[in-house]
């Protein structure tokens, strides 16, 4: 199958740290990683990893980190022929410090002002778009052009555009703060009740396919008319750095394999677990024989 993905395309640096640092201090790091990210990017490194037919849509400069990326994903097996260099902005960059104490992470993102990719027309028909919310107009025209394609957005942030792109799709896959925010519920570990308030509202309002992440503990999804939690396994947390956003590719991986829909969830939930245990972005995405290995082991 074909897979376009589209959304922001931006450069890491992450810096590991022991703690993180205290404010008006000079901390000197002896390590670090760099690597191109994004939501959709990473998502698309994961499949082009894994073997699947996958080209990215996004904008870069045409600077030094714009070439790099370009470079990164052919290495990759990720198609860059809607991968626009540009002279018009610069490439969005992120440094990010990864405390390996307790496994969060700081991102600070550079994001150049009011620019937009230019309207393209894939040259073969995608078979699924998996987009991130961003490049807002490129992917509304996306959708509307390929009614047909398997449509999937990873939804971080309660933008209206993403709020928007989220009603064209058929899976609507979410972070919790997303659905909190959208539904203006706050899930309660102590009272479950608010899991089923919060799933009905998302179903209600989008009126698609429905997943809600939960970082350590899961993910939320119907199955024969049945709210459940499909559990995360248990890993010890260095870098959170591109969790999500590799459930997402691992999402898209099972629906492109015709995956039964709780395999889709296990394998997407293993993926984003495995990934949290070493520093960074796409270079924390499991091999699929640590996948199928890890997979058997899970009950």
């Amino acid at each position: 199958m074909r897979i376009l993905c589209i959304g922001h395309v931006t450069y890491d640096i992450t810096f590991p740290a022991d703690d993180f640092p205290i404010e008006n201090t000079k901390v000197r790091y002896y390590e670090k990683t760099e690597c191109a990210g994004g939501p959709a990017s990473i998502a698309a490194f994961l499949l082009g990893k894994w073997g699947e037919t996958v080209e990215i849509a996004g904008a870069v400069g045409n600077d030094d980190y714009g070439r790099k990326i370009k470079k990164e994903f052919s290495l990759n097996r990720v198609n860059t022929n809607y991968l626009e260099l540009t002279d018009e902005t610069e490439t969005s960059h992120s440094l990010i410090i990864a405390n390996k104490s307790n496994g969060t992470r700081t991102i600070l993102i550079y994001v150049p002002k009011n620019y937009q990719m230019k309207e393209f027309k894939p040259l073969e028909a995608p078979d699924i778009i998996l987009l991130d919310g961003h490049e807002y107009q490129a992917s509304k025209k996306l959708l509307q052009m390929y009614p047909n394609a398997i449509s999937i957005i990873d939804a971080g942030r309660d933008r209206k555009e993403v709020i928007e792109l989220a009603k064209m799709v058929n899976y609507l896959v979410c972070s919790k703060e997303f659905a909190e925010k959208v539904t203006g519920i706050k899930f309660d570990f102590e009272n479950k009740s608010t899991f089923a308030q919060i799933f009905n509202a998302m179903e209600a309002k989008f009126g698609n396919n429905v997943v809600i992440t939960l970082e350590a503990m899961g993910c939320l999804y119907r199955m024969d008319d049945k709210i459940k939690i499909m559990p995360s396994i248990k890993v010890k947390t260095v870098d959170s750095t591109g969790a999500g956003d590799i459930f997402h590719g691992a999402f898209t991986y099972g629906i492109a394999k015709g995956f039964p829909f709780e395999k889709v969830l296990k394998f997407a939930n293993i993926a984003g677990a495995l990934s949290v245990t070493r520093v960074g972005g796409y270079n924390s995405i499991p091999t699929l024989d640590e996948m199928n290995e890890v997979y058997d082991e899970v009950k």
